[in-house]
């Protein structure tokens, strides 16, 4: 079974084009699911595994507690692989095709109010340093491109064109796509760059580095960010990816199309981008509840 996982992840990354995070995320789930059937069914062959293991999986998952969202990736994880093993004539049943997966509550997504946001920038600066310097930009490009931590990290010094005023970003299966960006953003990143060189002779390829001049990694995006919003916002996250549900709220909030929102995000439907609305609905409902003399 190991090495059928293997195979398909191969595929996945060279094949798919799928980046090396998510190809992460498939092995976790895949391999997950093939020790749980092992532990609890002592079985080793994938072509033994029914519906009846599967769901009996799946039950044991939300057992213990795992979110609907998460249990839904994993029932993803295995979709994929076993059209995959289908396609490659590996298995003759999809035991898939009958599970039915959680319903997931709608939720609104956290984000940083626009004050809180104004406050957030008037209180950290460039620096004379290096990692001042970076970490102001790392906050800088979440908040004004909306772009994800992974789409941030994957940054060169050529995927921003001055010229054209935008910075080309490579998103979820290896796609690319254009987000604009203001003057101001772009003189902070050559001012950036200025910094970056001098404090590092030989450097990687990336824009974005660690404090020895080395890739940047997701943990240490998390810990810049993470740092910043536990002293000075109230939204109850504090990761990279509340920027990115705060740029989008507040496109929506000053009348942005949702299509618009959508085509920067990256989303492959409005069905994910249409969570934004609600938002904005939000902010209609607290201003006629306080504009209005009969609200």
């Amino acid at each position: 079974m190991k090495e059928l996982i293997d195979n398909f992840l191969l595929y996945l990354s060279s094949q798919k084009r799928f980046s090396k995070y998510t190809v992460i995320s498939y092995k976790n789930d895949l391999s997950s699911a093939a020790k749980y059937v092992l532990e609890t069914y002592e079985i080793k062959d994938i072509r033994k595994i029914s519906f009846f293991h599967i769901r009996s999986y799946i039950v044991d998952l939300m057992k213990n507690g795992m979110s609907a969202k998460s249990v839904n990736r994993k029932i993803s994880s295995l979709r994929s692989f076993y059209k995959y093993l289908v396609k490659k004539s590996i298995v003759d049943k999809n035991p898939m095709l009958k599970v039915i997966s959680p319903k997931i509550p709608r939720r609104l997504p956290d984000y940083v109010s626009k004050t809180d946001i104004a406050i957030l920038f008037d209180s950290i600066s460039f620096g004379n340093t290096y990692c001042e310097a970076r970490n102001y930009i790392i906050m800088l490009l979440l908040y004004n491109t909306g772009m994800r931590k992974s789409e941030l990290i994957g940054l060169t010094d050529e995927s921003v064109d001055y010229a054209q005023k935008r910075i080309a970003v490579v998103g979820k299966g290896n796609k690319q796509r254009i987000i604009p960006v203001t003057n101001d953003l772009l003189t902070k990143i050559r001012k950036y760059i200025q910094i970056r060189n001098q404090s590092f002779e030989c450097r990687e390829s990336f824009l974005l580095l660690t404090d020895k001049g080395k890739p940047m990694y997701p943990k240490l995006v998390y810990n810049v960010v993470n740092r910043v919003l536990v002293s000075m916002a109230t939204s109850t996250k504090k990761s990279p990816h509340i920027l990115r549900h705060t740029f989008a709220t507040h496109m929506a909030n000053n009348g942005a199309e949702l299509n618009t929102i959508k085509e920067l995000l990256g989303h492959a439907s409005l069905a994910a981008t249409q969570v934004y609305t609600h938002n904005s609905i939000e902010k209609l409902k607290d201003v006629y509840s306080r504009s209005h003399p009969k609200a």
